[in-house]
């Protein structure tokens, strides 16, 4: 008889990830501590161990987990806007049954210090009113990747597969993202 393997350790990170994988598979309404505790093999009140706000420190984690993205400086502050919106997306676009918390809860922690630093590196790169530009190109970064979630057929109970990649939604944010950085310009 095989011996038996020792339980992984729980984790911060183990916590996210099976909460992101219930979130992105079941919907965020069907993720409950009960459910996670059962999905990590522990009982719900061990996950408070790691997260002692319970649920919404589970939240603030999953929202700070799809909004915090970091990038090299490039030789532009167009070519450094671009990565980290690129980059932005497809973060968003990896776990599409935490966006709507990626839409609403105010930025905290790492997701904070992530803007921060990317206002400093577009005004480093020369733009003025770099904050402003931060909150247009989040905005927009928000916004396309919502459009194409609704899209998608992700949420609809009708739909049997969804569409992760559209080359559509790739244009078209290509497109939008050149228009926003040449309006930032002026």
């Amino acid at each position: 008889m095989p011996a038996k393997r020792p339980p992984v350790p729980l984790s911060r990170e183990r916590i996210i990830e099976a909460a992101l994988h219930i979130a992105d598979s079941q919907g965020l309404r069907r993720l409950t501590m009960r459910r996670l505790g059962d999905a990590l093999q522990v009982e719900a009140m061990a996950i408070y161990h790691h997260l002692p706000r319970g649920k919404e420190a589970l939240m603030d984690a999953l929202a700070e987990h799809v909004t915090t993205v970091h990038v090299e400086q490039s030789a532009t502050w167009q070519e450094t806007a671009k990565h980290w919106c690129r980059a932005g997306r497809e973060l968003l676009r990896e776990h599409p049954g935490v966006l709507a918390l990626a839409l609403t809860k105010p930025p905290k922690g790492a997701t904070a210090v992530a803007i921060r630093e990317q206002t400093e590196q577009l005004s480093d790169g020369g733009l003025d009113d770099a904050a402003e530009a931060v909150r247009a190109l989040r905005a927009f970064v928000f916004g396309s990747v919502a459009v194409e979630v609704q899209q998608s057929g992700w949420a609809d109970p009708e739909v049997d597969e969804w569409v992760r990649r559209d080359e559509r939604a790739d244009v078209d944010f290509e497109r939008g993202l050149d228009a926003l950085l040449k309006g930032l310009q002026t």
